[in-house]
């Protein structure tokens, strides 16, 4: 029997196979690319965020000394009140007896009650000082849960990113750029 006509079809095999090589590869080292740009935003965004939830801790803490602070002042007012009440009482006894109080017992409730509005000022300074702090604190870990939701974005990207290499589609590629893009928003937001 004679054979048909033999079609060369090894070297438009190769020719096409080159061919999704080169298509393929550039599309891969795109891919490689933006997921390479997608971990140096998770990994300065993670920065970040470690970095804000450590000074938010630090002014917590130092909010916390301050508290105690005033709440030492604070006590310490009251003692100057009941010692100045103390005095008030004697001075009472001695009027109530009929006889005139030695003037010591006035000086030291006036000198008490000067002592407590100093102390009042101080407590009062201490407390705004305090309220300042957790104030800044707050607003750093409000940075930070946007810095680690830019995090997580960025993972999810990277994660989509290695779907799209693995199976060539665009369309994952894309949905890993959106996401990226959301991460960078979310790492911009952070830093208002």
């Amino acid at each position: 029997m004679p054979e048909g006509p033999e079609v060369e079809t090894e070297k438009l095999h190769e020719a096409i196979h080159e061919e999704l090589e080169r298509e393929g590869g550039a599309f891969l080292k795109t891919i490689a690319l933006t997921t390479a740009i997608l971990a140096v935003l998770a990994a300065l965004a993670s920065l970040r965020a470690g970095a804000t939830v450590n000074e938010a801790l630090v002014l917590k803490t130092e909010a916390s000394i301050l508290q105690s602070k005033a709440s030492d002042q604070w006590a310490y007012y009251q003692a100057k009140g009941v010692k100045g009440a103390v005095a008030e009482a004697a001075k009472t006894s001695f009027e109530a007896a009929g006889r005139e109080p030695p003037g010591r017992y006035a000086e030291k409730a006036a000198r008490y009650e000067q002592e407590q509005a100093e102390i009042q000022a101080e407590a009062k300074k201490l407390e705004k000082e305090r309220d300042e702090k957790a104030a800044e604190a707050d607003h750093l870990l409000h940075a930070h849960h946007r810095f680690a939701v830019s995090v997580a974005f960025f993972q999810v990207a990277i994660a989509l990113g290695a779907v799209a290499a693995l199976t060539r589609n665009r369309l994952v590629w894309v949905g890993s750029l959106v996401i990226g893009l959301a991460g960078l928003a979310a790492i911009l937001l952070a830093f208002l």
